[in-house]
This record gives structure tokens, C-alpha cells and sequence, in this order.
């Protein structure tokens, strides 16, 4: 599959978004093809959490389940802000998941959908199950003490697992061969010297 078949991956962004929990998925992702497109409330620049600002290339509203490979939600402050203002995105999460898009949640993100509903039948994780079982849904007997978890085409991880995030994105959509996806984790997670020899011949054949 060449690039031009590949529809672009969204990635939510917002105000106070974790700077730190999508790079390793997007940067991979793009360099497997995949278009990468920024996503916010509204066309209006938004500023991450380190304090990077944020041109979106599309609003919310003008996003649709069937023009996408998959929905990226990183955590933000905002997901636990008084008024629940991100609410609109998890609702997106569910209309994409109703249409058989994928969605990958972590940090916050996962709180937004457990309170959407969107766990309640689905295996999941997060920072931690107390993080979640604040927000008083119904799923907590489908928490997993995992790094990551995929159920379906939902992609769930907590805060400090942006490259377990990572390796079950590439899992999901397929974007690399499942040997390349193991020497990439052992190579960003476990810092495995071995693992950069066998990417670079992977790379060269």
C-alpha cells in the first residue's frame, strides 16, 4: 500500500495537550505513508502543554469517520476541567469507533471516553484504574494493568507509555511488519542496541 492509498490519521489538538504522548505514533506513522493531520475545537491555534502553538489543519466539525485510518486523542488538562469541554471530541471517538475507524486514547483522553461510555464494554487502561473510576463509569471491571491496551479498534494507554501507545497503533492499522514493530519497541522502550541493527536492515531490504 502506497501513500496516496492511505488516508490521513487525525491527531486532537487542544489546549494544554501532553506534548509528549504522540510523537512516537505520528512521526512513524508518516514515515509509513500515512498522512498526519492536526484536528482542533476549531480552526483557532491552540497551545500544548510545553507551550508549542498549534495552527489545526481542520475543526472538529469538519471531520469524518470514513476520510480517516484513525482518531488520536492525547491527554490535556482540559479533559478534567470543570464543564467537561472536550466532551465533543469524545463523542467524534464514538462516532468513529460506530463507523469501524479506529480511535487511540491515552493520559486524559482515556478518562473523556470512560465518562462517553466508550469503556464500558471494551478492555482498556490508563495512568491508573482509581484515575479512571473518579469519573464513575460503568467499565471498571475491563480495566487492564497493561502498557497498552487494544480491544477492537480502540488503543487505550496511560501517561508514561507513548511508545507502547506507539507499537499498538503500528499493530492496528498495519503500518509495519510485525519483526520491524518488535525491534522498534525494544529499540525506543528498552533501549536494545541489537534492535537498531536489525531496523537498519530492515530498512535496507
Amino acid at each position: 500500500m502506497n501513500s496516496t492509498e492511505r488516508k490521513p490519521v487525525y491527531v486532537a489538538v487542544y489546549d494544554t495537550l501532553a506534548d509528549w504522548e504522540t510523537g512516537h505514533a505520528t512521526a512513524h506513522l508518516a514515515l509509513a505513508g500515512f498522512p498526519v493531520r492536526t484536528v482542533g475545537p476549531t480552526r483557532e491555534p491552540v497551545t500544548s502543554i510545553g507551550g508549542l502553538r498549534i495552527q489545526p489543519d481542520l475543526a472538529l466539525a469538519d471531520v469524518r469517520p470514513e476520510d480517516a485510518s484513525l482518531l488520536i486523542l492525547p491527554g490535556a488538562n482540559d479533559w478534567n476541567a470543570d464543564g467537561d469541554p472536550l466532551a465533543p471530541f469524545a463523542r467524534t471517538a464514538r462516532a468513529f469507533l460506530d463507523a469501524g475507524v479506529p480511535v487511540a486514547a491515552i493520559c486524559g483522553a482515556t478518562a473523556g471516553l470512560a465518562r462517553a461510555g466508550l469503556f464500558d464494554d471494551r478492555a482498556h487502561t490508563s495512568g491508573a484504574a482509581e484515575y479512571l473510576a473518579a469519573t464513575g463509569y460503568a467499565g471498571g471491571d475491563r480495566y487492564v494493568e497493561a502498557d497498552a491496551v487494544t480491544d477492537g479498534l480502540l488503543v487505550t494507554a496511560g501517561p508514561t507509555e507513548p511508545v507502547a501507545f506507539a507499537r499498538e497503533i503500528f499493530r492496528l492499522l498495519g503500518a509495519f511488519d510485525e519483526s520491524v514493530i518488535d525491534a522498534w519497541y525494544r529499540l525506543f522502550h528498552d533501549s536494545d542496541a541489537q534492535a537498531y541493527a536489525e531496523l537498519q536492515q530492515a530498512g535496507a531490504r
